[in-house]
């Protein structure tokens, strides 16, 4: 009987103890950069550190700017990918565009798309600069 209450112990540790990301509870969590509730899912972004602690934040240039100020490892960078409202993608992977015709929360009008393609398609492209995640952030940190 010890064993197994042991065994359901370890068990328990072990899938507690996952290092992941989470789900953002739109309307409800708050940025851990600026403290706005967190309701636009096109903009989101969310940093997981090495031992599993999820940040969330309402805007890509908050957790940039997060990031800036508590340097650490983050196992995750994730941003929400703008077709594709609530599914958080690598930032790694993503391309970005800043376009004035794509507002976003914090006013950066910064978006982050998954598929280049359909960034291509879209009508509000023609009049954005697109990046890649190193050069993104040293564009918003040099404002």
């Amino acid at each position: 009987m010890l064993r197994y209450k042991l065994l359901i112990c370890a068990l328990i540790l072990l899938i507690g103890c996952q290092v992941g990301p989470r789900k953002i509870d739109y309307g409800h969590d708050a940025c851990d950069f600026c403290k706005m509730t967190i309701v636009d899912q096109r903009h989101a972004a969310q940093l997981v550190t090495e031992k599993g602690r999820p940040y969330v934040f309402d805007a890509i240039e908050c957790m940039i700017r997060y990031q800036q100020e508590t340097p650490q490892v983050y196992s995750y960078q994730l941003v929400a990918d703008y077709l594709t409202p609530g599914m958080l993608i690598s930032a790694e992977e993503a391309t970005f565009m800043i376009s004035q015709e794509i507002p976003s929360p914090m006013g950066a009008f910064l978006s982050a798309f998954s598929d280049i393609n359909q960034l291509n398609a879209l009508p509000e492209s023609g009049e954005g600069k697109r990046y890649d995640w190193p050069e993104l952030q040293t564009v918003i940190l040099a404002k």
